[in-house]
Parts: C-alpha cells; sequence; structure tokens
C-alpha cells in the first residue's frame, strides 16, 4: 500500500505552530556530534568573586519585610524575559523588589525566584522570623545538552551563567536549583500550616505554581498586602541607595553636557529630535545599564506634549528643547533629569520670562523639602507660584489665590501634572505605596524624589497670548531629604538662565 502524495497544506499541518521557530535551524543531531562537543574542554577558570557592596543592605531590608508576614511563605520573582517580537526579547530587568531584596542588577538573573521561608522562633536568618533562599538555574556542564544547544540558558549562547556557589557569595543568600523550587513551595501548605504569599505581576508562571499550590485558599488579597509593603520598604533609601543614585545623577550631568555639544548636528539633521534621544543613549549604556526610561528630546512645540518620547521632530534654531532623561547604573537606579535649553545658547526674552517662572516655583519648592514637612506641601509650594506669575501675566480668568482654590485650580491648564514623585530603582518608585505613606507622608531623612514644576502653552491656545505659544518649559532635579534640610543631587546641572547659557557657550565652543 503506498502512502498519499502529501499537499503543501498537509505538510504544514502536521507541524504544529510551536515549532515552527526550528525550520530555520540546522542544528547536528547525530550521537557522534553530541559526543564530539560535550567533550575536549579544559577546566573552567574559578572565579574569585567577592560580596557584593549591596549585600549588608539587602540583608536588613529583607529582616524589615520579615517582621511583616510572620509565618508566611513570600515569594518575590525576578521575572522572566518579554518578548519584543516573534521570538525576539527585551533585554531583561529583573522586577525591582527582587533587585532591592537581593542586591541584583542589570540582567541576572532572568525566571529566578526569592523566597523567604518561614522558621521556627531564632531559626531564620539572623535569628529573624524567615530564611531566604535564592532559587535559580545555574551554570550547566559542558556534558550537557543544555550547553550547547539551549539558546536561553546555554552557555554557547548567552556565556556561561554563574553557579549556585558564585550567587550566593555576590548576594549573600543561600542559593539552590530552580527545580527545587516547586517542592519547597509546597512544604507545609495547607489548613493550618504555612500561607503561601507571592508578589502579583512579576511573573504569571510562577504565579501559576502557587496558585495550583494552596488551591482553595483565597491568598489574593496577601498578595497585594506583599507588593504594597515591598514597595512602602523603598520610601527612605539607605547609604547604599543614595551612593548609586548619586552615580546615576553624576552620570546623568555628563550626558547632558553631550548633548548640547551635539546640537549643532541635531539642527542639522531633520530628526534631530533623535541626535538628542541617540547621543544620550549611547553615554547611558556606555557608563550605566541603560536609560532609566524613554528619553524624552521634545523640540519647540512638542515640548508642550508632556511625555513626548517620538523624538522625530526638527530642532531649530531660536527655538527651545526640553529633555527629560536619566541613566539607570548596572545596580538599576536611575536619575530622573529635565533641563529646558535654548537651541542657540540664549533665551529670548520671552522664554526667559517663561523658564524663570518655573524656577522660581522649583525654588519655592526646595524650600519646604525639609523633615517634618508633608510630602503634598513640595506641590502646593511650586503651585503657589505658577498661580501667582499667570495671575500676572493676566492669563487666569481670576485672582490667584481664586485659582489656589479647591474650586478654581485654572492655573494647572498650564501644569497638569504633579511637582514630584518618588526616584529609586523606578523612575516612579513606591508607585505602590498607600496614600498616607506617599502623598499625605511627612518628610525624612532618606527620602529622594524629583522636583519638576513646568508651564506649557500649546500653539493652538488661544487662551494666551501669540508670544506664549508654543513655549513648553520644565526644570527637574532629584532632592534627597537630609537630617537639617535637602541636597540637590543635580545641582552640578546648571539651573538658573544666565547659568545654563555660559555653561552652553563652554561646551558649544570646545
Amino acid at each position: 500500500m503506498t502512502e498519499p502524495i502529501q499537499t503543501p497544506a498537509a505538510a504544514t499541518a502536521a507541524q504544529p505552530n510551536a515549532s515552527r521557530g526550528d525550520n530555520r535551524s540546522q542544528r547536528p543531531a547525530s550521537d557522534a556530534f553530541k559526543k564530539f562537543i560535550t567533550t575536549g574542554w579544559g577546566p573552567r577558570v574559578e572565579l574569585d568573586l567577592p560580596a557584593g557592596p549591596a549585600a549588608p543592605f539587602t540583608a536588613a531590608r529583607r529582616a524589615r519585610l520579615s517582621a511583616q508576614f510572620p509565618g508566611e511563605r513570600l515569594v518575590v520573582p525576578a521575572g522572566s524575559f518579554k518578548v519584543r517580537s516573534n521570538d525576539c526579547d527585551y533585554a531583561f530587568r529583573p522586577h525591582s523588589a527582587f533587585a532591592h531584596l537581593t542586591g541584583l542588577g542589570t540582567e541576572q538573573e532572568p525566571d529566578a525566584v526569592l523566597v523567604l521561608h518561614p522558621a521556627a522562633d531564632g531559626a531564620g536568618d539572623d535569628g529573624g522570623a524567615h530564611t531566604a533562599v535564592l532559587y535559580f538555574r545555574p551554570l550547566a556542564g559542558r556534558d550537557t545538552e543544555e550547553f550547547y544547544s539551549d539558546s536561553r540558558y546555554g552557555e554557547f549562547w548567552v556565556g556561561a551563567r554563574p553557579t549556585l556557589a558564585d550567587v550566593a557569595t555576590v548576594t549573600g543568600i543561600r542559593t539552590a536549583h530552580i527545580d527545587d523550587l516547586r517542592d519547597a513551595l509546597g512544604k507545609d501548605v495547607g489548613a493550618g500550616g504555612v500561607h503561601l504569599v507571592v508578589v502579583p505581576g512579576a511573573d504569571e508562571a510562577i504565579e501559576s505554581v502557587v496558585e495550583e499550590i494552596r488551591a482553595a485558599e483565597d491568598s489574593g488579597q496577601r498578595d497585594e498586602l506583599l507588593a504594597e509593603a515591598l514597595s512602602e520598604l523603598r520610601l527612605v533609601k539607605d547609604a547604599y541607595e543614595i551612593d548609586q543614585l548619586r552615580h546615576a545623577v553624576d552620570e546623568t550631568i555628563v550626558g547632558f553636557a553631550k548633548v548640547v555639544r551635539e546640537l549643532p548636528v541635531a539642527v542639522e539633521h531633520t530628526r534631530g529630535e533623535r541626535v538628542i534621544e541617540g547621543t544620550f543613549g549611547a553615554h547611558a549604556r556606555l557608563e550605566g545599564n541603560a536609560v532609566g526610561y524613554d528619553t524624552i528630546a521634545a523640540a519647540g512645540e512638542h515640548a508642550t506634549t508632556l511625555h513626548w518620547t517620538r523624538n522625530d521632530g526638527q530642532v531649530r534654531s531660536g527655538e527651545l528643547v526640553l529633555v527629560d532623561a536619566g541613566i539607570e547604573v548596572d545596580s538599576l537606579y536611575t536619575a530622573d533629569v529635565t533641563r529646558t535649553l535654548p537651541v542657540d545658547g540664549t533665551y529670548t526674552d520671552v522664554q526667559r520670562k517663561v523658564y524663570t517662572a518655573v524656577l522660581d516655583a522649583a525654588d519655592a519648592a526646595f524650600a519646604v523639602a525639609v523633615p517634618g514637612a508633608k510630602f503634598r506641601d513640595v506641590h502646593a509650594a511650586a503651585m503657589e507660584v505658577i498661580a501667582d506669575r499667570l495671575g500676572q501675566w493676566g492669563l487666569l480668568p481670576g485672582t490667584a489665590e481664586e485659582s489656589l482654590s479647591a474650586e478654581g485650580q485654572f492655573h494647572r491648564r498650564w501644569m497638569v501634572h504633579g511637582t514630584s514623585h518618588h526616584l529609586g530603582l523606578d523612575v516612579h518608585d513606591c508607585a505602590l505605596a498607600r496614600r498616607e505613606m506617599y502623598l499625605d507622608a511627612t518628610l525624612e531623612p532618606g527620602m529622594v524624589f524629583t522636583i519638576e514644576p513646568g508651564l506649557y502653552f500649546k500653539a493652538d491656545d488661544v487662551g494666551v497670548p501669540a508670544e506664549y505659544r508654543g513655549i513648553g518649559v520644565r526644570i527637574e532635579d532629584d532632592v534627597l531629604v537630609t537630617a537639617t534640610g535637602n541636597e540637590n543631587l543635580s545641582a552640578a546641572l546648571p539651573r538658573r538662565p544666565e547659568d545654563v547659557e555660559a555653561w552652553m557657550a563652554t561646551l558649544l565652543t570646545d
């Protein structure tokens, strides 16, 4: 009996979609090849890794978290790769809570999971309520198929991964193979036993495993509380975090100087905003991990769009360019700085007028960003100046006082965003913190946040005189609350208009 002729459609149907990515591959599969590629290798070079500088700080952070969840098993995934398109992934970045509790940054460690196991009294880490174990996929032996054929983990594809001992040394955390995770999560879970709690939204696969283990137990609310606690844990920065933020800000300032030097090139290019974006992005990649968020390079009227990230416009002489950018260093802490620069190096009279109003609002915010003040006071101080100036210019439908009332708020037409947000591992850090811990909180030493007032007059805003239309100005600095007041971490980047002009003149004539 003969086989039927297979049509192209039938041939296609015989191969599942999931396997078709292999159609382009021609990997040898013979036993002889497998034996040949897995033998004949010299000994590995042993890495003499020191303990990571974050290790003492991450231990203290885990202890603070542990105290809030006695008797519960806490699951904090790093997350997995995210698909960019087809079989191409974005560069991996671990979940911020995972990075905060382990000290791992850059592209460490995809699919890893930190678990805080409940311990008997006095038997946990440093006598605490939990024992931390970091589960991940370590370096595979060269006698394994993973070594040469696994495009996600294989040494031939992504380089040598760390060993269990390597990660334990760097982090100061016990380590175990990811294959041991499921059994470890399920130990003693059930009625009257251990409660299992996982960070929601960090890793769908791990969440599914957790849900299967805890079955009918409804722990969703505890998951949300864990996410909240992890966010609030970052509201006050420790010495290591402050040092990393200083580093991020310092490199960002260098990046701004490089942008200014390239402004003549930007003016000549039809998409000059991308010259700015590319210049800053190259510096960020060279001196850090990447940019902390998509760079805003908004020239002319584009500066009135708050999150302009298309960056495909021209940079024209006589106009302003608003550059909002920050470098994420290898530890994943990011800066967030904005300067509004005159393309030719000199502000026009009306540009200077608007810029000075924004600067005065920022200075008013700095004046109240001190211990004992409320976080909301920072915004209120900036708004008093913004409303006052707009009132003086005759742009408000009433007085500044009327506009500042809850029933008014007319000045917010030209500044619809807030003045400040916390800064750290995320550009909008601590985003899941409760209102009473964020907006209504009392400022404490160690808090780091932005101060970024602005004024934005759109080109078609007939409610303002023509001279203002198309001008957008924002000035953003990163502020550390200290025991005696505050420190502007980005103060080395000129802010006053005359200082900006002098700084730009030096860079453009180098």
